[in-house]
This record gives structure tokens, sequence and C-alpha cells, in this order.
């Protein structure tokens, strides 16, 4: 069997430049990983995103780097052939360039991820070149940022007024300025992002953006119904996983009630006489 090949960040740059959309999809473990990659998706984003629908926190800011470390190792043990990026968590890049450069790194080299995001603008730029600067890629995010959500008004879609779509537009050209591969453009109308798209030579990725952005990213949990708190307005459900796994554990149950798991095809058994011997051997 021939080797998987990886998909690199000129892979990315000539599927902008033929126009090929680009996959990218979520994962926080080992199994995950291999499912994603097995279906072929380009890009797999390790998210902080994994706060709300593995560790069940309110949302994304509790996130650790800790955490986001051992996700993302799991995952890079898992893909072969995608594009793995480790999400940056909240207050891991903020305080300083250093620590952005750091954690990044740790990301980058402890967990084996091909690149980082982070989120902001043009805000974010200098920090983004550092890193840049520091030899790790970097994928940015703009448009509704969860990270700050709290700032923006909740989690509400940005750039719907002249000014806020400026800001945003500004902020994308701003972070291809400084160096960033790709961007996320999320919950932004979707004339904004296609605008944003063909003035960017790197490649953009809607989450709420749009069909004419570069390439489409959804959290896993998501897509197929295994976070169930609250569905996005931009997702599409492709499985009912949560109930799938639901009726299983519940037949499971039932056939321990009911006497008929495990049956001798899924028990270990001894021979007669050795039975007797055991009994003996025991005193029973």
């Amino acid at each position: 069997m021939s080797e998987l090949k990886k998909v690199m960040i000129p892979d990315l740059m000539a599927m902008k430049r033929d126009g090929k959309k680009i996959s990218m999809i979520t994962a926080y473990s080992f199994p995950q990983g291999q499912i994603v990659d097995e279906a072929g998706i380009d890009i797999v984003l390790v998210g902080d995103s994994l706060g709300m629908v593995e560790l069940g926190y309110r949302d994304t800011v509790p996130v650790t780097m800790e955490e986001m470390l051992s996700h993302t190792r799991a995952v890079t043990r898992a893909v072969k052939r995608a594009h793995v990026v480790g999400d940056l968590p909240f207050m891991s890049y903020n305080i300083s360039r250093e620590q952005a450069i750091t954690n990044a790194g740790i990301l980058y080299k402890d967990g084996g991820a091909d690149s980082v995001k982070l989120e902001g603008g043009q805000e974010m730029a200098a920090t983004v070149q550092a890193i840049v600067k520091a030899g790790i890629p970097v994928f940015g995010h703009i448009g509704l940022t969860p990270q700050t959500a709290n700032v923006l008004g909740g989690f509400k879609v940005q750039g719907k007024s002249i000014d806020q779509a400026r800001k945003v537009f500004d902020d994308a050209v701003a972070l291809e300025e400084a160096g960033a591969f790709a961007i996320v453009l999320e919950a932004i109308p979707r004339q904004l992002a296609a605008l944003i798209t063909e003035r960017l030579k790197i490649p953009t990725v809607g989450i709420g953006g749009g069909l004419d952005c570069d390439g489409q990213v959804l959290v896993l949990h998501d897509m197929v119904g295994l976070f169930r708190r609250f569905t996005p307005k931009f997702v599409k459900v492709y499985a009912d996983v949560f109930s799938v796994q639901v009726d299983a554990v519940k037949r499971c149950v039932q056939d321990v009630q009911g006497r008929t798991f495990p049956s001798e095809e899924q028990s270990f058994t001894m021979k007669e006489d050795s039975v007797a011997a055991l009994r003996s051997a025991l005193g029973l």
C-alpha cells in the first residue's frame, strides 16, 4: 500500500488557486482523528470547542493549554493525511508575543500540530507575525470569535453594518499581511465573506460564512448530532449519532437484564473434567 500524501500548506494554496473547495472538521480524540482522516478531510482542527462538546464547559473560555496539548497529541497520533491545526486557547497568546510564541511552540513541537490557530484581527497581527517569524504556521480566525464573544455582544453575526463589515475586511487583510496562511471566517454575511475571499491570496474557510469561501469547517459533534445543547444556524446535521449510541446502550442494558448477554459465543469455557477438577481443588 502506498503511503498517504500529507496535506501541506502549498497544497491548500493550490486548492484556492484551482478553485477546489477545502474541507475542514474538528476532532478531539484518537478515534475521531481516525474517522475524519479516513473520510478524506483536508484539514483537522483540534479546536478549543472541545471545552463545550467534550468537557462540558459553558463556552471555550475555561480551556487550558494542558487540555489543548493532550487532545492535540491524541489527534496527531491518529491523523496520517490531513493537515492538523491546533487551537490556542483563551489567554494563551494574549499577554505577550513571547507567551504566544511559547504556547504556539508547545502545540507545534510537543503536540505535533502542523499549524496553530488563534482568534483576532488587526489587534493580533503583530502576534501572528511574531509566531510566523518563529517558524510556526498560523491559521487566523475573524468575524465571530468565540473566546471574546461577550465583548461582541454574544454569539451573533458580525459585519452586518458597513462599519463592522469594513472592520472584518481590514482584519482579514491585516492577517494575510502578517503571514497567516489561511483564515476562518465565522458568522459573517455571505457577501462580505465573498469579498474577503476575492481579495485575499490565502484560503478562507467559512463557518457560517456562506458558499463563496474557499472551504468550509464544522464542529464534528454538531454535524453528527452529538452536541445537544444547541445547533447553530450554519450547521447541517448529517447524522443522529447521539440517538444511535443511546439505542445501542439501551439494548445492551436489556440484554444484561434479560440474561441474553453474554452468550456462549462471547464467553470463555473449560472442559467438563477440568471444571470437576477445579471444584475438587477448591473444596466445592
